[in-house]
């Protein structure tokens, strides 16, 4: 939701600067969504629950944080994955899906399986979860 607001080129191109660029994008999708739900009437309950949610709040013990996180990574494999292995190098693309892969649930992993890859995508996909 308006990720463009915040480009990832203004934070340092470190590690350390993508955390930090994660950070504030968390914080101005809760923040955002909190405003477009306000401004439809939404109650606060819910309002703070979907900040909540953006936020990953006890994100490892809430079904439906992990049904959110299951989600963004399955959008990820299936239609951000090529673009990625695109322009970015093997061993790095690698990393991003065993990080991916890390976050998701079995049943996620399950139907990531499923999905249709390109020869590269699935050839490192295959790369990163044999180690």
């Amino acid at each position: 939701m308006c990720r463009w607001e915040i480009p990832r080129q203004s934070y340092p191109m470190t590690r350390a600067g993508y955390l930090q660029w994660r950070a504030a994008l968390k914080k101005f999708h809760a923040q955002k969504a909190g405003d477009i739900l306000r401004e439809a009437g939404y109650p606060e309950d819910v309002i703070r629950r979907v900040q909540d949610l953006n936020l990953k709040k006890h994100f490892s013990d809430d079904p439906e944080a992990r049904a959110l996180e299951d989600t963004l990574c399955l959008v990820f494999l299936e239609f951000q994955l090529a673009d990625l292995a695109a322009k970015t190098a093997a061993d790095k693309t690698i990393n991003a899906l065993q990080k991916t892969w890390q976050k998701m649930t079995e049943t996620a992993r399950t139907e990531a399986l499923k999905l249709n890859y390109g020869e590269r995508e699935k050839a490192l996909l295959e790369r990163a979860l044999n180690g």
